[in-house]
């Protein structure tokens, strides 16, 4: 096994012996804190990305490190379906006291894909229903089934999904939408929902699945009233709500659930990237009424619930009620602030959205023209130049995202502080004007 002493070394590794994956942020990490990445060349960088919205309480957060290291002690797999055990019944009955409505019984898998999955074939034996509606943009995981429900076909080409019952409805994307006017969507977007059912389905509606925050689609942030009306729509067709947070879970938009922006109790609850902190966990949590549509062995996971990952997730969300979710609302109202300012000084800062500390910045062409007439042309290519020159000239890591990918994606560890906020958004000028 080679010993990598070197940026290069791990790269050649990757390129000889890894499946071609994403790795367009581009920084070998041999250690991180806080919100902190240092490469194994010396080279430290801000982290406003947490990988993908994972590490929410901070890199290396100790208490997370403490509650790991003396779970490793005591036993590491007694697998959560087969031996009962202390971190699964007690993550179980904490997600339950904070999760919205009645949610109360939850299965544990490894990913917010597995949760996903997991989620639909519970709608499907509680209701005996079979079709499913996502979004157009949405995203829901790469494994077969939830690559089925995600509404891009980037991520579809070459690999056709396993489920044939999935129809989608339109996003509510109020800066490109072709039905309203101004830049955000109303609820009556909803009715395209409405419309879908009444036009692609048979009928055999078993769940409506979104985001309350589209995430991969651009940090997409629907009016007041629309999740409602979708959770209505569902209902009125005996569908369940799957409200999927597996990017909005846990803190990220100021709320430990971004459903609770919204006027809403979802039927099934999909969680996974900060739930542990950077420790594979994902899980799917119903009401008991529902849940207990599943018979024993309708479902299981080999590793889920593994009792290591539970007690991360434990000593997670203790840090998040601790204070962190409260510094997510204040820097959020900051920033909201502050990148209202670059929009309104930067033509080719098409719009700014977000929710607490999951912000997105659609750069675009003004001097063009965006799909169907509306709104002006994204543009990727900017918003790659942007992110390579903020990681190379200021050493801030952001992600790049959105249907169009043209949308830079501010999602840093929650516990991030104002001065390190002040520092991203001054290196976002730097960058806007320079590139």
């Amino acid at each position: 096994m080679s010993e990598f002493g070197s940026n290069s070394s791990v790269t050649d590794s990757y390129d000889e012996y890894v499946m071609p994956i994403w790795k367009s942020l581009d920084v070998p990490v041999e250690r991180a804190h806080g919100c902190t990445l240092e490469d194994f060349d010396g080279n430290e960088y801000l982290d406003a990305f947490s990988g993908i919205s994972v590490t929410n309480v901070g890199h290396g957060n100790d208490a997370v490190v403490e509650a790991a290291t003396n779970q490793l002690e005591r036993f590491v797999h007694g697998c959560s379906y087969v031996h009962p055990n202390e971190p699964v019944a007690s993550l179980a009955e904490t997600i339950a006291d904070v999760s919205p409505g009645d949610l109360q019984k939850s299965f544990f898998c490894n990913s917010g894909t597995e949760a996903v999955e997991g989620a639909i074939k519970l709608a499907r034996k509680y209701t005996g229903s079979t079709e499913v509606v996502a979004l157009e943009m949405g995203f829901h995981g790469r494994t077969l089934g939830s690559l089925a429900l995600t509404g891009n076909n980037a991520y579809k080409r070459e690999m056709a999904p396993a489920l044939n019952d999935v129809f989608h409805a339109g996003a509510p994307y109020g800066y490109r939408c072709p039905r309203c006017e101004g830049e955000r969507c109303t609820p009556s977007c909803a009715d395209d929902i409405e419309h879908v059912i009444g036009t692609h389905t048979s009928g055999d509606v078993a769940a409506v699945v979104v985001e309350p925050v589209m995430g991969e689609a651009g940090i997409i942030v629907p009016p007041d009233g629309w999740l409602e009306r979708v959770q209505e729509i569902a209902h009125d067709h005996g569908a369940l709500l799957v409200c999927d947070e597996v990017q909005t879970g846990y803190g990220r938009t100021g709320e430990l659930f971004a459903s609770a922006h919204f006027d809403v109790e979802p039927d099934i609850l999909t969680q996974a990237k900060g739930i542990a902190n950077g420790l594979p966990l994902g899980a799917f949590t119903a009401s008991e009424a529902v849940a207990d549509a599943f018979d024993a062995g309708d479902h299981l996971s080999t590793f889920g619930g593994n009792p290591v990952a539970c007690a991360s997730a434990l000593a997670t969300i203790d840090q998040l009620r601790g204070g962190i979710v409260e510094n997510v609302r204040e820097q959020g109202r900051w920033l909201e602030s502050e990148l209202d300012s670059l929009e309104g000084a930067h033509d080719a800062v098409g719009q700014t959205r977000g929710l607490g500390l999951m912000w997105g910045i659609e750069l675009v062409d003004p001097e063009k023209t965006g799909p169907r007439g509306v709104a002006p042309a994204p543009d990727a290519d900017l918003a790659a130049s942007v992110r390579d020159h903020l990681r190379d000239e200021s050493g801030v890591v952001i992600g790049v995202g959105g249907y169009y990918k043209n949308v830079l994606r501010l999602q840093p560890p929650l516990s991030m502080t104002r001065d390190q906020l002040q520092r991203v958004v001054e290196a976002l000028e730097r960058a806007l004007e320079a590139v």
